[in-house]
């Protein structure tokens, strides 16, 4: 039995490549670019060749103020801030078929470990949804056990408050008119 090849690039790296704009995990040109072992320019000019194989959902380019927010949040991309061209964005699906458009051994090889690494991020994401899930269980719970210890405490205060002294009857003959 062989051994698991060791991966080129670290699934770290990768992991921490990916960014969410418009609600997606993607990653940006110049990244993928450089996982796959390509010039940013290389990547976009094979994309452009085979515009059909990448629809809205697989690459968007971004807009001015998205990618000054990539800018801002990912120092690894500061490059970008001057560039004259918006960047785009390539989703999981996008990213795989950049590297069939790429088609070198390394866009190949390196296709596999994107892959892995949107895999765990959605794991990760799944995993803490159901930790959101149950906390949000957990804290509809305790607002009911307040809402019963206040109760408690309420009806313990009022046993705990000595009673009113009885009226005492006044010696003598009383008539009901008094």
């Amino acid at each position: 039995m062989t051994k698991p090849k060791e991966p080129t690039v670290p699934l770290e790296r990768i992991t921490q490549t990916i960014v969410v704009l418009r609600g997606h995990k993607v990653l940006i040109d110049a990244d993928l670019a450089a996982l796959y072992g390509v010039p940013t320019k290389r990547l976009n000019e094979q994309v452009r060749r085979n515009l059909a194989r990448f629809p809205e959902d697989f690459m968007f380019r971004l807009t001015a103020a998205e990618k000054a927010q990539v800018v801002a949040d990912c120092d690894h991309l500061a490059k970008l801030k001057f560039a004259a061209t918006l960047p785009t964005a390539f989703t999981e699906h996008g990213a795989l078929m950049a590297a069939s458009v790429l088609n070198t051994p390394l866009a190949v090889e390196a296709s596999v470990f994107v892959v892995r690494a949107f895999v765990r991020l959605r794991e990760t994401l799944s995993t803490n949804q159901a930790v959101m899930h149950k906390l949000d269980q957990l804290e509809r719970k305790i607002e009911t056990h307040d809402q019963a210890i206040v109760g408690i405490l309420a009806a313990l205060r009022e046993l705990m408050t000595p009673p009113d002294p009885p009226k005492k009857r006044k010696i003598g003959f009383v008539t009901e008119e008094e």
